[in-house]
């Protein structure tokens, strides 16, 4: 039995980030594709503030998707907060695609230097954090990123519960449960994930087909005509204006997860594979792809991934390879299907270490090639993942990589099969439901 409905479920990861930056100078910005629970989150963080003596006067609330402020001017909305701050009481601001307002940042900017207050705001684009934008705000705005459900989340949101139980064997496994106490393998469940993916509002429609695809139809198209196409019109700039060319990049995209891709590639692709419309005068240079591509990556739709050569320790110009933000606008796209299952796991892996706060690169050890190189400020972890490791060719395969680099950080393969998963030559060997449900 599924939770139905649309209540404010709490989302920890992310709320205790923005906790933590509560009361400090820095402007609070709230960035991820639409409908990845932004709104939800301010709503949260609201609530915490008055769960915690914050008065409902000291709380200024502004969505700009909302007519009443949609068509404001950054003066406007500086004379609307004014008359609404409270006396002689520090003052919550919270603005909601704030990107709507042209010359935002004056505002939020002359709110941070004339009033007492502390500022939160949520944009679904990038370009809210561009260089032209980072020169009002620069050292005083800090970026709390927000992803579609993990897989936790999207257990949490369904309404099911992970529990851990003794196996006859003496090992502890995990089990999960519905409303009504009915029990499911992991793997039952991480399939309904890989199907029907973590956008949010999928939990309000239940794991329905027919309903998810509507809404991620409907998230798709606000994606692309307004966060894309109406953003270039209100910017002025001509770059972006062939909807056919658009879609047509973001299939080959979505097609291409975990491939080493570069802008030449598509375009080649696009053009010797005849994908253009036909009647189209001329091809698009490799510029004009380039500023597609940009334009994907700037609404999170798509997140690039750059190579790193381990022994030489830099950064390299070679290929990357780029990951869908969500499954499900994947299936969307392209349809259900149980091809390309090793991506697609990649594609799940590198946003879950995302969310554990992971900087991510691809490693380069001499022509092989590790996975995931993640890393933050206490820890780093060589990570290759894999569909199975029950082969011993693949087995092989896949130890091989990291058994070539020498230092003594961690090494793990994460496979969505394993039949025996073990530690060998000190690279840990798990599976990808254990990862996903180790918190």
């Amino acid at each position: 039995m599924l939770k139905s409905g649309s209540e404010l479920r709490r989302r920890d990861l992310y709320l205790n980030r923005l906790i933590a930056f509560q009361d400090t100078e820095p402007v609070k910005i709230i960035t991820g594709i639409r409908r990845c629970g932004k709104s939800s989150l301010m709503k949260l963080m609201v609530l915490h503030l008055r769960q915690n003596g914050v008065s409902d006067d000291q709380i200024i609330e502004m969505n700009f998707e909302s007519m009443d402020f949609r068509r404001m001017t950054a003066e406007e909305l500086y004379r609307y907060v004014k008359e609404r701050l409270p006396e002689k009481k520090r003052a919550y601001l919270f603005f909601d695609e704030i990107q709507r307002i042209d010359q935002w940042q004056d505002a939020v900017n002359s709110f941070r230097v004339d009033f007492d207050c502390d500022i939160y705001v949520t944009g679904s684009n990038a370009y809210l954090l561009s260089s032209e934008y980072a020169t009002y705000l620069a050292g005083r705005s800090v970026e709390i990123k927000v992803l579609p459900l993990s897989f936790r989340e999207f257990l949490d949101f369904h309404g099911y519960v992970v529990r851990e139980s003794k196996s006859p064997t003496g090992g502890m496994r995990k089990r999960i449960y519905d409303t009504d106490g009915e029990s499911y393998e992991p793997q039952e469940l991480l399939d309904a994930y890989l199907r029907f993916g973590g956008m949010p509002g999928i939990a309000d429609v239940g794991l329905d087909t027919d309903k998810a695809l509507a809404l991620l139809d409907g998230i798709y198209s606000t994606v692309v005509v307004r966060d894309i196409l109406e953003r270039e019109r209100r910017r002025g700039q001509r770059q972006i204006t062939d909807p056919d060319l658009l879609r047509k990049i973001i299939m080959f995209l979505a097609d291409n997860i975990g491939n080493s891709t570069s802008i030449t590639s598509i375009s080649n692709t696009l053009v010797n594979e005849k994908l253009l419309d036909q009647s189209r005068k001329g091809n698009p240079s490799v510029h004009t792809i380039q500023a597609y591509v940009g334009a994907l990556l700037e609404s999170y739709i798509f997140y690039e991934i750059k190579r790193f050569d381990i022994k030489g320790k830099e950064y390299l110009r070679t290929l990357g390879k780029y990951y869908i933000v969500d499954i499900g606008l994947r299936n969307y796209l392209l349809g259900f299907r149980d091809l390309d299952t090793g991506h697609i796991i990649e594609n799940i892996v590198y946003f879950e270490l995302l969310r554990r706060g992971y900087d991510v690169s691809i490693g380069k050890v001499d022509n092989k090639e590790v996975d995931f190189i993640a890393a933050n400020a206490e820890q780093k972890r060589y990570i290759q993942v894999t569909e199975s490791m029950n082969e011993p060719t693949t087995r092989e395969r896949e130890l091989a990589p990291l058994r070539m680099i020498r230092d003594n950080y961690e090494k793990i393969v994460i496979a969505g099969n394993c039949n025996h998963p073990i530690t060998e030559d000190g690279i840990k060997i798990i599976r990808l439901t254990d990862f996903l449900l180790d918190t």
